[in-house]
């Protein structure tokens, strides 16, 4: 949960950082709106639904209603004007997307593990309709995990920062970090570099989450260690400074999403003069499918041996066979030959 006003915001080093602000605002509406939009329009709208399209269109989901919240926050900022209800909107959208987007990413890395461990169990029962009964899962669990932060509760700060980070944060990177190093040790054992290319997309994706949203933690635990109450008016200011970067951190890590589906991707530079829904379906290619399609060049390229040493012995056997019956025709002609005679 992020605990900030914007009195706060506006006591402790906003004017030095109002420029910095404006800049942040910008880059959120371009970079964030439109690019999580295209990507919800492109993997809902255009591209053919797959397990892999279906989890990154959720996952866009989640940042679009953060970047919307983002901009009601910065015009409250920017504007000075204040509504009410409005706190808990932007409440209720930062702790929807913390949640919804690490509980994804989870689902994200689990579902790469299985796809490596198990294709044949991928390719049978790994379909969009239970891709689509987990995101409803995830979405309702997430809703489900943001009811301590509302204020109505009163749980003090201490409890909430410790239960974000806990079950926000430290469990799900722990699932996240075994189940990249259970994809490593597999790709490992199978010499299989091909596969590396839609894993980094993954994992850069999942190191960003970590550096955009660690800061925050680390703040929120320096206040509770620390304590307010011992503050002077300097501390406030520095805190209240490192605070916004974390908080715009925050806001960077769902900008950042929709450039990393793009330009992770393999040879990006000659994928980009193509259209992006060509990259984004490149991008999100069903990695047990590859597994798959290299068994089965393997059975072709061994079937297709077989059947060129099956060919040539037969063509063999055929120029004996010829070569027995010419020599039967002419000593047939000989002795017919010697019998004229």
């Amino acid at each position: 949960v992020i605990f900030f006003s914007n009195t706060t915001m506006q006591q402790e080093g906003f004017t030095s950082f109002k420029i910095f602000q404006i800049c942040i605002f910008i880059a959120t509406i371009v970079v964030g709106l439109i690019g999580n939009g295209l990507v919800i329009f492109l993997t809902g709208c255009r591209m053919k639904t797959t397990v892999n399209s279906t989890w990154f269109l959720n996952l866009a989901i989640a940042d679009f209603l953060f970047m919307l919240s983002s901009i009601i926050d910065n015009l409250s900022v920017l504007g000075r004007w204040h509504l009410y209800f409005m706190r808990y909107i932007l409440q209720t959208m930062l702790t929807l997307n913390l949640f919804a987007s690490i509980f994804f990413l989870v689902v994200i890395s689990l579902d790469r593990c299985l796809c490596t461990w198990m294709v044949v169990w991928a390719k049978n029962k790994r379909t969009t309709l239970k891709a689509k009964i987990i995101c409803i899962i995830v979405w309702v669990s997430s809703i489900g995990c943001s009811f301590p932060s509302f204020e109505v509760f009163k749980f003090t700060f201490t409890f909430l920062t410790t239960y974000d980070f806990i079950v926000g944060f430290f469990i799900p990177f722990l699932i996240i970090a075994s189940s990249y190093t259970a994809i490593g040790v597999r790709i490992k054992r199978l010499k299989r570099v091909k596969q590396l290319r839609s894993y980094q997309v993954i994992i850069t994706l999942t190191l960003a989450f970590f550096i955009c949203w660690f800061p925050y933690h680390a703040i929120n635990f320096y206040q509770i260690i620390a304590g307010k109450n011992n503050w002077s008016a300097s501390d406030r200011q520095v805190i209240g400074t490192a605070m916004i970067v974390s908080l715009y951190l925050v806001y960077l890590n769902s900008c950042l999403n929709p450039i990393l589906y793009v330009f992770m991707c393999d040879e990006y530079k000659k994928k980009l003069k193509q259209s992006l829904l060509l990259v984004l379906e490149m991008a999100f290619a069903e990695d047990h499918l590859d597994f798959i399609a290299d068994t089965k060049e393997r059975a072709g390229h061994v079937n297709t041996t077989e059947l060129f040493s099956a060919c040539m012995s037969y063509v063999v056997l055929l120029q004996e066979i010829i070569l027995n019956h010419s020599n039967l025709v002419s000593n047939q002609n000989s002795e017919s030959v010697n019998n004229l005679i």
